[in-house]
């Protein structure tokens, strides 16, 4: 008697035969290994594949920490030190744990920076870039919900700082931020509830969301730097000529950048673990104090752009102060990648053979984030604040003029084949 479905592609014989019957290893195998095709990319196309590795060195180093981590005010701090010090290679893992984050928020930036050179949120891959941008707002909450974590004086004090923003919210402000930390100041209960969301509920979003990016991109496609759909050049037997499949091919190609990438995440690790102060910040060598405020409080590098917007609104409007609207900007600055796909009116896809504005905004836009990642890291003044809203107004009219630049500059024409 047949098992399974006769038409889906099988083994001839053996154990995967047998497996094939029951469930579809070589079928899977064929869409989304040896019979996936994709252009030869550039360098660009490396940092989703590192998004991946990122990714399995915080789950796997995560799980060795949470053995031997205390969720408890009197005991998190030490826990930490007891790690380092006493678990065999314990400071190992946690170094490895710790730069994984600012690894991950390096290659994931780099790959959204790719995707907006390439235009990579366009039509079919909407969907792709709304997991891709979900999956970048589930990574900021992890982000911070583990920054709370080592109980030093920069984590305790940047998520006092941070919670304290859903108080400029009219009316529900102040009983919100009492029921997110759980008390009415950040105490034990507060680090409790952080950890469970780090260690369980996020990162089960977080790879739910994946899988359904990677799946997203292999039912359409992958992009390629030309923005050519290449399934529109096929040879006889049904494979695009301008393609090639990513198992061996690109697997090799990206074992490559995988070796060079895991050098200088060694070479972090083993020489510079603290980053100069940006992967771990000097007072988080101290146990966090309620009663002692650290002299310069700051996020960690990755929430700096939009800390520093935050920062840049000064103007009370419409009876609201400043500290809403500064809660709304940093709010719509990261809502307003959601909607990119619907503000690109391009033509075409591909940086290369846009106009001349286009180029122009993204170098602006990529200057200003810079910037105010810089900004973010520093204390306020007069003079780096009207700089902070100098980069925020740039900052949103890349997104707002993009309807209209994208339309109305002449687009180069876009080969019919892949040129490199």
């Amino acid at each position: 008697m047949a098992v399974g479905n006769p038409n889906r592609p099988k083994a001839e014989k053996g154990v995967i035969r047998w497996i094939d019957d029951r469930f579809p290893l070589t079928q899977m195998w064929q869409e989304h290994m040896s019979k996936y095709y994709a252009a030869p990319a550039n360098f660009w196309y490396v940092f989703g594949v590192l998004s991946l590795l990122v990714l399995v060195n915080q789950i796997v180093t995560g799980i060795w920490l949470t053995m031997s981590y205390e969720p408890s005010a009197e005991g998190a701090f030490a826990s930490v030190e007891y790690i380092m010090r006493d678990v065999e290679m314990g400071w190992l893992i946690r170094y490895m744990h710790s730069t994984g984050a600012s690894a991950f928020f390096v290659v994931v930036y780099l790959h959204m920076f790719r995707g907006l050179m390439y235009g990579s949120y366009q039509k079919p891959r909407e969907l792709i870039w709304l997991f891709g941008m979900a999956i970048y707002l589930a990574l900021m909450a992890e982000g911070f919900f583990g920054y709370l974590l080592p109980w030093g004086q920069m984590s305790y004090w940047g998520a006092q700082v941070i919670l304290s923003l859903a108080g400029a919210i009219p009316v529900i402000g102040d009983d919100l931020m009492t029921w997110v930390r759980g008390d009415f100041l950040i105490s034990g209960i507060t680090l409790n509830r952080f950890f469970s969301l780090h260690v369980i509920a996020l990162p089960i979003v977080i790879l739910a969301l994946v899988v359904l990016h990677i799946l997203a991109l292999h039912d359409v496609g992958s992009n390629n730097p030309d923005g050519i759909d290449i399934e529109k050049n096929k040879d006889e037997n049904g494979k695009p000529v301008d393609g090639v499949a990513f198992f061996p091919y690109l697997v090799i190609k990206d074992l490559v950048a995988i070796g060079i990438f895991l050098t200088v995440f060694c070479l972090i690790i083993f020489f510079f673990p603290e980053g100069g102060g940006y992967f771990i910040e000097k007072p988080n060598y101290e146990p966090a104090n309620p009663l002692k405020t650290p002299e310069h409080i700051a996020p960690v590098w990755y929430f700096t752009p939009y800390y520093s917007i935050l920062r840049a609104i000064t103007y009370p409007l419409f009876g609201m102060d400043a500290k809403f609207w500064g809660v709304v900007a940093m709010g719509a600055a990261i809502a307003i990648l959601f909607v990119m796909p619907w503000l690109d009116r391009s033509p075409v896809k591909s940086m290369r053979y846009k106009g001349w504005l286009s180029r122009i905004w993204l170098i602006i836009f990529v200057i200003s984030f810079i910037i105010l990642g810089y900004l973010g890291t520093k204390s306020a003044t007069p003079g780096r604040t009207l700089l902070a809203q100098w980069c925020t107004l740039l900052y949103f009219l890349y997104f707002i003029l993009m309807p209209f630049y994208t339309r109305m500059e002449k687009t180069k024409p876009v080969p019919e084949r892949v040129t490199d």
